[in-house]
């Protein structure tokens, strides 16, 4: 509690100056040199007129509803992930169907899923559950290959009134992806040693959205993760090429 700082304060005094006496220098306190002076911001520019809109379209403010995927009492755990990816690809033929579709092998592949999703061949991931959305209810979060490149699709799909809709679509190379809180932080490789960039998109119940909230590199040496910079890199949040990413 706050009254016993002072007495605690005045025993560590008399401590040290009980072993200054008795020891001469030994173990003395040592100076750590000056303080930097702190520094504030500095606008650039201040006369620039700020930007009304942005530049480009970075695609990631969009729900969808997916079409023909119900579930008993909206028990997303009642949902086939294999049904959810099916349901994509038939919102989405451009991307998935046709002989120069970007992902047509995916759509191949799909009739490999006969055991069920993260089995055999089937592109589609183990489907994970968790509450992202803050409403008491389990939510999926998705992942399945875009094939036949070296992507992957993830996806994250509530349950609002009766109907299954995606809050959240990132496509990229990836190396790892995390659930924590209410966010999901996905981890793609960079192009720099020892580097990888990271996305964390977080649940914005107003939007009712999984928003880009953190888009950053980090280092992955020896020295542990550390914030560089950011990334300059935007991760795809279509599923579509007709709804490429803009550069962030």
């Amino acid at each position: 509690m706050p009254r016993f700082r002072p007495a605690r304060a005045a025993a560590a005094v008399g401590l040290l100056a009980a072993a200054a006496v008795g020891c001469g220098d030994a173990g003395g306190l040592e100076s750590a040199g000056a303080t930097p002076t702190a520094t504030s911001p500095a606008r650039l520019w201040p006369d620039l007129a700020p930007a009304s809109s942005p530049a480009w379209n970075y695609d990631d403010g969009a729900s969808e509803v997916i079409r023909g995927v119900t579930a008993p009492g909206d028990d997303v755990r009642e949902v086939d992930p294999v049904d959810v990816v099916r349901a994509e690809i038939r919102q989405h033929p451009d991307a998935y169907t046709g002989a120069k579709a970007a992902y047509r092998e995916t759509t191949r592949r799909m009739a490999d899923c006969g055991g069920g999703a993260g089995h055999g061949r089937c592109p589609v991931l183990r489907p994970y559950y968790r509450d992202l959305t803050g409403d008491g209810h389990e939510d999926l979060a998705l992942g399945f290959r875009l094939l036949p490149g070296d992507q992957t699709a993830v996806r994250v799909y509530t349950f609002e009134s009766g109907r299954l809709v995606q809050v959240m679509s990132n496509d990229d190379a990836i190396s790892s992806v995390e659930l924590t809180g209410r966010s999901v932080i996905i981890h793609a490789p960079s192009d720099i040693s020892d580097y990888e960039y990271r996305f964390q998109w977080t649940w914005d119940p107003e939007q009712r959205l999984m928003l880009l909230t953190h888009d950053e590199m980090i280092r992955t040496g020896r020295e542990g993760h550390r914030t560089a910079s950011p990334s300059g890199r935007a991760p795809s949040a279509s599923p579509s090429p007709s709804r490429p990413a803009s550069p962030r």
